[in-house]
């Protein structure tokens, strides 16, 4: 299964025309294919962030709202990648609000992170951020926990 997602994102970045494929893949109504292709967007644009830029829209818009916790925990990884205009941060902000009801506490924890970069991005956040994660610390998962004392760490150092 990762196996898959691997060889997708090794010849995804020997050849860049392939990225739409795995952008469109996103959109088919098959959760493991939607599941591999978020994983391989998420891995392909640790590196090339400026791959998602043409597909902005798209990934606000569509695959944001796609219930499947697979996807929603790796498209909380790749928002903060997308040159968010200030509107687009506030939508995104909302968005990520509402994962942390999601029931996966993978999802909770990867848009703690999500919450955080973007703060980072946009100092005006840093403050509601911070609070935001000393509550979901106090009544979290060990992941959640462990995760947001190392967020708040690096929230405080700004």
């Amino acid at each position: 299964m990762a196996g898959n997602s691997e060889k997708v994102v090794a010849l995804v970045l020997s050849n860049s025309e392939l990225f739409k494929d795995v952008v469109n893949a996103v959109l088919i109504d098959n959760p493991p294919i939607r599941m591999r292709a978020t994983d391989a967007i998420e891995k392909i644009t640790r590196v090339h962030p400026e791959w998602l830029k043409p597909y902005k829209k798209r990934i606000l818009n569509d695959f944001a709202n796609i219930n499947q916790k697979e996807v929603r925990w790796h498209i909380a990884q790749i928002l903060p990648r997308l040159g968010l205009t200030k509107k687009e941060k506030e939508k995104v902000y909302n968005l990520l609000l509402s994962y942390l009801e999601d029931k996966s506490s993978i999802v909770k924890t990867f848009s703690m992170q999500a919450l955080t970069d973007i703060a980072l991005q946009d100092k005006s956040y840093v403050d509601e951020v911070k609070k935001l994660i000393a509550h979901l610390i106090s009544e979290g998962t060990p992941a959640m926990k462990s995760r947001g004392k190392k967020l708040l760490v690096a929230l405080d150092s700004e």
